[in-house]
């Protein structure tokens, strides 16, 4: 592999981490866009929806900072050498995995709060009438989000490991 290959690789995965970082915005619109839609709908609830979405609120945008603090890396490497460029690819990789490992704690859970609220909203007004026709509903959604979610995760992590394991063939190659 070239060294301009590395460089490319490098550009990539260095505008990947940016759109990364900043796809974690999305968290906090999405809780706010449910707490908009509860609270124009469902206006007879809003002491119980109040404190439930500000709750979340506060996490998703608590999340915006933990996920982004120290992150945004700093300019790649343009006259370096050939190892520096796969170090700075390895950096880049193992950020984006420490990013993904921490998304499901600061970005997801705040929205399935908001959704769970949203959904503890329609229960509130429905009555009894959705436990019996709406739970078989309520779990596919459920575990739809729960085995996707890991699907996901379990691909994301093969693929570093991959990305990784490339990284170090090319340096073994390229070794005097």
């Amino acid at each position: 592999m070239t060294l301009e290959k590395i460089r490319q690789k490098a550009r990539e995965l260095h505008s990947k981490t940016r759109r990364e970082l900043l796809g974690t915005l999305t968290g906090p619109l999405i809780v706010a866009f449910c707490y908009v839609f509860c609270a124009k709908e469902f206006p007879s609830l809003q002491t119980v929806l109040h404190p439930l979405f500000a709750f979340a609120l506060v996490w998703s945008l608590a999340g915006v900072y933990f996920l982004n603090r120290g992150k945004w890396s700093g300019p790649i490497p343009g006259d370096t050498g050939f190892s520096a460029g796969l170090e700075f690819c390895r950096r880049e990789i193992e950020r984006q995995r420490d990013h993904f490992r921490r998304l499901l704690l600061w970005g997801f859970a705040p929205v399935l709060i908001a959704i769970g609220t949203i959904i503890l909203s329609l229960v509130a007004v429905a009555g009894k009438e959705v436990f019996p026709k709406g739970m078989p509903f309520l779990m596919l959604v459920v575990v739809w989000i729960a085995g996707y979610f890991f699907v996901v995760r379990v691909r994301q992590q093969r693929e570093f490991q991959r990305e990784i394991g490339e990284l170090n063939a090319i340096e073994k190659e390229n070794r005097p």
